[in-house]
């Protein structure tokens, strides 16, 4: 699935009915360069599950648990700064993925080889009047949310 988004607040509503359709365990990456709107789109997916506070890119911390009052703990990884996929073990890999929650990972190329895969990938690349946005399933769970939200984007 693809689609343009012209702005910030369409990026966030793109996060949002991501939530709505997330069911976990999921792993979602996130792909795009720098300033895409990778942490955007995660600002919106935890806005729309009631999380009250700042959402950061853990670009400096690498992994930020987020609990939410409606879906639960979400982990926002952001592994742009990595410099070897071992240290997810040092970050608490098997922990975070032992929770069964969601996992929105930025950069995931970084992570590979110790992150679990993706059950689904969105990835996001400039324009010059937005973004261009690509939804693709990587499992039969990620099939089964991006029916979902093909469903609710059309609807």
């Amino acid at each position: 699935m693809k689609r343009v988004i012209p702005d910030e607040a369409s990026m966030e509503q793109l996060g949002a009915r991501l939530a709505t359709v997330c069911v976990a365990p999921a792993v979602i990456y996130l792909q795009g360069d720098l300033g895409a709107g990778k942490t955007t789109l995660v600002r919106g997916y935890l806005k729309s599950l009631t999380y009250p506070g700042p959402v950061r890119s853990p670009t400096y911390t690498l992994v930020e648990p987020y609990d939410t009052p409606v879906a639960g703990r979400v982990y926002h990884l952001d592994l742009y700064r990595l410099t070897d996929p071992e240290e997810l073990e040092f970050l608490g890999i098997r922990d975070i993925q032992a929770e069964q929650g969601v996992m929105l990972v930025e950069w995931p190329e970084q992570g590979s080889g110790w992150l679990p895969a993706a059950d689904l990938v969105v990835s996001i690349a400039h324009r010059a009047d937005g973004r261009d946005v690509a939804l693709a399933a990587n499992s039969e769970h990620g099939a089964q949310m991006l029916s979902e939200f093909t469903k609710l984007a059309s609807g």
